[in-house]
């Protein structure tokens, strides 16, 4: 087996520019497909952290059933004593308490109905990205438990700027009767989201928890991890353990099932184009070696001639093949690395452009992973064995004497 590798190792460099113009045009698409991949990874890493950074969660834990009727009533259950394990759980980088109701603000130039949070400012900052959105006013402060923050669009159909008053109408909890207070607008933020834009207010926790009548309880528990990876870890014994006691706790892919549809269909669309792109390849492989067997004729009708068998003739042909892949990978491997390696430095500006109702707020930087360079070069020299099949099976089909008339 040595020998024939030998054997084909030279016969690929007989003639260079061939062997050079083929390895080349193999390892391009190589390369090409190790950064679409890598774009891909960084792509969906970025709309995940944009996602979740920016207010919904990398987690969140609620009342079982209070997603689907968003019941003033139905808060998080024994509070105190799941805070208390999430303090001690590693996993857990930080977390924020929410209220959670819909409800109607009214201004004397408008009115319009809100989805209102309540919030612990402080806490708020640590798992959101509410404060950086803010584009007029001042965020939450400690103390002033009458202001609150409504969304730009939501704003501008009020008529309403920072230090206006409002009214809010609201349906306490239990008894369901309409309160009504008077906040002061303290800020204006943006998201680029139109849902949030448009129809979300921000108050502080306390002041939400006391105009619906809740105590202490709360309707959201959100949470960061530090490794974004088990947030989307659907089999993660996490979320077992956190859906006790009437709770229910979900990661972003079952809070954001689009976003989980679009990671799969790039998913598929990667695998696609991976097989449209070796299929191609292995048609230019199947032509080199072609070109190779046929310029070899003689030679091949000489080995048939002093007894080479007809399987160490097709076995000749597919090494070739393998040492072609082999030096291709090498060269596609070294220039998808340069190429990723140099992007993901300064990342890709797609900020603003609006995907899967999502607006991209980063760069987008390509993630370099080993698997990259294990799995596709390794499906490439399947392809090139493969391709090679068609040739060997010529090469060890043919006789002394039509290799000859073929070679005359």
């Amino acid at each position: 087996m040595l020998f024939l590798f030998n054997i084909a190792w030279r016969n690929i460099f007989r003639n260079i520019r061939r062997t050079v113009l083929a390895s080349l045009a193999i390892g391009i698409g190589l390369a090409a497909l190790i950064f679409t991949d890598a774009m891909m990874v960084g792509m969906i890493e970025s709309m995940t952290r944009t996602a979740t950074d920016t207010f919904l969660g990398q987690g969140q834990i609620h009342a079982e059933g209070f997603r689907s009727t968003r019941e003033v009533e139905k808060t998080v259950n024994n509070l105190s004593r799941l805070l208390e394990r999430l303090r001690g759980e590693q996993a857990v980088k930080r977390f924020s308490l929410r209220t959670q109701t819909f409800g109607m603000i009214a201004s004397p130039a408008n009115a319009g109905s809100v989805l209102l949070y309540g919030i612990d400012p402080r806490l708020e900052k640590e798992v959101s990205k509410l404060d950086e959105a803010l584009v007029k006013g001042a965020y939450l402060s400690a103390g002033g438990l009458r202001k609150m923050l409504i969304g730009e669009k939501l704003a501008e159909t009020l008529e309403v700027a920072p230090g206006d008053r409002v009214v809010v109408t609201v349906a306490e909890a239990e008894t369901g009767e309409l309160v009504q207070e008077m906040f002061r607008i303290g800020g204006v933020f943006r998201f680029n989201v139109r849902e949030m834009d448009s129809g979300m207010g921000f108050m502080h926790l306390k002041t939400s928890q006391a105009l619906l009548g809740l105590a202490d309880g709360v309707h959201e528990v959100v949470l960061q991890f530090d490794d974004l990876r088990l947030s989307g870890d659907t089999e993660s014994d996490f979320w077992l353990r956190y859906s006790q006691d009437g709770n229910q706790a979900l990661g972003w892919k079952a809070l954001m099932p689009q976003l989980d549809k679009v990671v799969q269909m790039s998913q598929y669309s990667s695998s696609i184009m991976a097989v449209i792109l070796f299929s191609v390849v292995s048609l230019g492989i199947m032509n080199t070696l072609f070109m190779s067997l046929y310029e070899r004729m003689f030679e091949f009708g000489v080995l048939r001639a002093v007894g080479t068998r007809p399987f160490r003739m097709a076995l000749m042909v597919l090494f070739e093949a393998g040492a072609l892949s082999i030096l291709s990978i090498l060269v596609g491997s070294a220039i998808g690395f340069g190429v990723t390696y140099a992007v993901s430095l300064s990342g890709i500006d797609y900020v603003g452009i609006e995907f899967a109702e999502m607006t991209i707020r980063e760069l987008i930087y390509p993630v370099l992973q080993a698997e990259q360079f294990v799995v596709f070069p390794l499906v490439v020299f399947l392809f090139t064995l493969i391709a090679g099949i068609y040739p060997a099976v010529f090469a060890a089909r043919l006789t002394p004497a039509e290799a000859m008339k073929a070679h005359d």
